[in-house]
């Protein structure tokens, strides 16, 4: 999966980049179900791990176009994990106490405790892809908070955060069909807004401010990683491999527990009168 993480200082050009690399096992669908299930109870007992050790944190950052996959991603990759260990926030247009203060305060209260997985659904990259397109602050402002995005996450890895950011790529094309999609299936519709409609317009505006975040912030210790999300289920195999390797790349050890001798503890008998 390493082809899919951004290099530091790599130029980012969303246009070759793919958007659908089912060849890769063959366009087996089947295989690439089974290979995330077996995933996903890999991730159960690492999560578990994680949990037990209490040393350690994973920050795993969501960032699509409309239609791209967060909510579907979240969904089948953490399927079945521990719902105490996981915590999905998701991040939408700022209240007012929060516009009252930095940009990054709203976010940094959120991030992972010790033995916890935190999921951003969006995140604090909304202030250098939404406010530059829709021009909500001047680009002198946002433009400075390409570092002050660095430096909010070195802090947060130097403190013992691992990070994963994950930009869902999908096509025109294909946001095309779950647009269509959420008009015609009854239960999907209330998903669908006409606003979606205007965000469409603005694509090339997006693709544009997503390559420049992307280029300035993957960091060695703080990657993106752009996977081709045209496909559901290759999408979610590749994030469910990135995700338990990383886990598994921590090296978590079980704490010893404060008894050594478990043959020596007699429970006792209790009567309940």
């Amino acid at each position: 999966m390493e082809r899919y993480r951004i290099s530091p200082g790599a130029a980012v050009d969303l246009r070759r980049w793919p958007t659908d690399e089912a060849e890769d096992i063959r366009g087996d669908k089947d295989a690439a179900i089974e290979e995330t299930r077996k995933l996903n109870d890999r991730l159960e007992s690492l999560q578990e791990l994680l949990f037990a050790e209490g040393r350690r944190r994973l920050l795993i950052v969501l960032q699509a176009m409309d239609t791209g996959g967060k909510d579907g991603t979240i969904r089948h990759v953490f399927d079945g994990v521990n719902p105490q260990g996981v915590h999905v926030v998701p991040f939408k247009v700022p209240t007012a106490p929060e516009l009252a203060h930095d940009f990054l305060w709203r976010v940094h209260r959120h991030v992972p405790g010790d033995g916890k997985i935190t999921i951003f659904n969006r995140s604090h990259y909304e202030d250098v892809l939404v406010v530059r397109v829709h021009s909500l602050v001047p680009e002198t402002r946002w433009r400075k908070r390409y570092a002050h995005i660095r430096d909010f996450e070195r802090l947060l890895v130097d403190e013992g955060t691992t990070i994963l950011k994950f930009m869902l790529h999908i096509s025109l094309e294909q946001q095309a069909k779950s647009l269509r999609s959420r008009l015609d299936e009854p239960h999907k519709r209330w998903k669908f807004s006409m606003g979606d409609l205007a965000e469409r317009q603005r694509w090339g505006d997006y693709m544009a401010a997503f390559e420049e975040a992307i280029e300035q912030t993957s960091t060695e210790d703080s990657p993106w990683y752009v996977v081709p999300a045209d496909r559901k289920w290759y999408r979610n195999l590749v994030v469910s491999r990135i995700v338990v390797g990383a886990l598994e790349a921590m090296d978590m050890r079980l704490p010893a527990g404060e008894v050594e001798d478990p043959d020596s503890v007699v429970i006792p008998e209790v009567k309940w009168p």
